[in-house]
């Protein structure tokens, strides 16, 4: 009598023991950082909003799981990271019925309705912000100063508005690096945007804190290096050559880089597993491609920032490019012409 039973499966049959919890959390590690000092820069205010955010996604997660009659994807991480994500891309003082609203849609639009994670063709948190973009324009673009001594022990009006009302905003600062430039040619310094002391988006303003975070998730091996280089590379050599052509009109390559969500999206938006293509010469493309779209946007768009389109738009453009750029099957020959 048999007292062993053969398993038959497919391969891989060696593993690294790098399951999707491992990953997720391991970008979640990499993302608290960014949270921390976001919340030391603008105090309650971004706690509040990052929370709602996370808070909104794990909700909306929860229930449609529940609804669909699906084993609930909490435990994955994926919604987490959605959330952080989220509430780093909003201003400190975004109203938070806005910010749930956005939560909602990044997790129902963005991932739930292509099948769940793994199958989601665009980033979740992207396209979020791009709806809560698209609906409330002026409070999406309000910003408050950073550093503020008051940031413990206040919290904006703004936060508080009721749903469907008009926000008031209070203490809010005249605009962002990008903003700055884009209507009156004012160049913040490189180590104010290097170190975060400047305003913007509650994630986006500590350049450092972002490249180490992206460091210590190449150093585990669960990002493509070809991606942020390929994006951070075309911005600077772009923006480079039009600021040796016009060094008055046009921005300082540092500037670009530093400036904005560009290293926040190059490390962690754009290198989304799902949305990113797999074939090596087809992922060089596809961060060409956002490096152009992000100074094409910022220096001739009509907006100051450019890329959350441009990384939505190469999301769209992954699978044709893999399409295009297939890889050679092993032990075949390339057809002559």
């Amino acid at each position: 009598m048999l007292t062993k039973t053969l398993d038959i499966s497919t391969s891989p049959h060696i593993q690294r023991g790098m399951s999707t919890e491992v990953i997720m959390r391991n970008v979640v590690y990499a993302i608290m950082p960014m949270v921390l000092f976001s919340i030391y820069a603008f105090g309650t205010a971004a706690f509040w909003v990052i929370f709602t955010a996370l808070v909104s996604c794990l909700l909306t997660e929860y229930v449609l799981c529940k609804l669909s009659g699906k084993e609930s994807s909490l435990s994955d991480w994926s919604a987490v990271i959605t959330g952080l994500l989220l509430g780093l891309t909003l201003p400190p003082i975004f109203p938070l019925w806005m910010t749930f609203c956005g939560g909602v849609i990044a997790i129902a639009l963005g991932k739930f309705v292509f099948g769940g994670l793994g199958m989601n063709v665009f980033n979740p948190a992207l396209v979020g912000r791009a709806v809560l973009q698209a609906a409330f324009p002026v409070a999406i673009t309000t910003w408050q100063e950073a550093f503020r001594p008051d940031r413990f022990t206040t919290i904006p009006t703004s936060l508080k508005a009721m749903p469907f009302m008009s926000p008031v905003f209070d203490g809010v600062s005249g605009a962002t690096p990008l903003s700055a430039f884009k209507f009156d040619h004012i160049t913040a310094p490189a180590a104010e945007l290097a170190f975060g002391q400047v305003s913007g988006s509650a994630g986006e303003t500590c350049a450092i804190l972002i490249i180490l975070g992206g460091l210590y998730l190449y150093a585990r091996r669960m990002i493509n290096w070809r991606i942020p280089v390929s994006i951070l590379g075309t911005v600077f050599l772009f923006s480079g050559a039009l600021y040796l052509l016009d060094a008055t009109n046009y921005p300082s390559p540092v500037f670009m880089l530093l400036s904005g969500g560009l290293m926040l999206g190059a490390f962690f938006m754009a290198t989304d597993m799902v949305g990113s293509p797999l074939n090596p010469k087809a992922i060089w493309v596809y961060g060409a491609f956002i490096g152009i779209m992000v100074v094409v946007v910022r220096i001739w768009g009509g907006l100051p920032e450019g890329v959350m389109y441009a990384i939505l738009l190469a999301n769209a453009l992954a699978p044709q490019l893999d399409r295009i750029f297939k890889n050679r099957v092993y032990g075949t020959v390339k057809r002559k012409s």
